[in-house]
């Protein structure tokens, strides 16, 4: 196979799976606002206890919306979780989006299945 093909073959799968990713994002956070407006998470709850009360399509959403834009999730990523009043999430998430390369890694939802398998370990 020709270098150049390869290359735009892998381009062009990528970008299709970015836009699906981006797609199925914006679905959850339809689905996630109705949800999450009804949780009550105390004003003052670190990272670990938010993630705890977080639903898991939420850490789902932002981790499709972090593969889908890239770099640029991270004014979403933070709007969206500060008017769904996740507010301990925010740094982390916007950390995240913004080291190359790790897109692909579902950082949130690595972090919301490790809290669930040792409370307490992440404050």
């Amino acid at each position: 196979m020709d270098p150049t093909e390869f290359l735009r073959t892998f381009g062009l799968t990528l970008l299709t799976l970015m836009g699906i990713s981006l797609a199925l994002a914006l679905l959850l956070l339809i689905i996630v606002w109705r949800k999450v407006k009804r949780l009550h998470i105390p004003p003052n709850a670190s990272f670990g206890e938010t993630l705890l009360l977080t639903p898991f399509l939420v850490v789902v959403m932002i981790d499709l919306l972090d593969f889908g834009l890239d770099f640029l999730a991270a004014p979403f990523a933070w709007i969206i979780l500060d008017r769904l009043g996740l507010k301990a999430l925010r740094g982390v998430s916007v950390v995240e989006t913004l080291i190359p390369f790790t897109q692909a890694i579902p950082t949130m939802t690595l972090a919301w299945i490790w809290v669930r398998l040792f409370p307490g370990t992440i404050q």
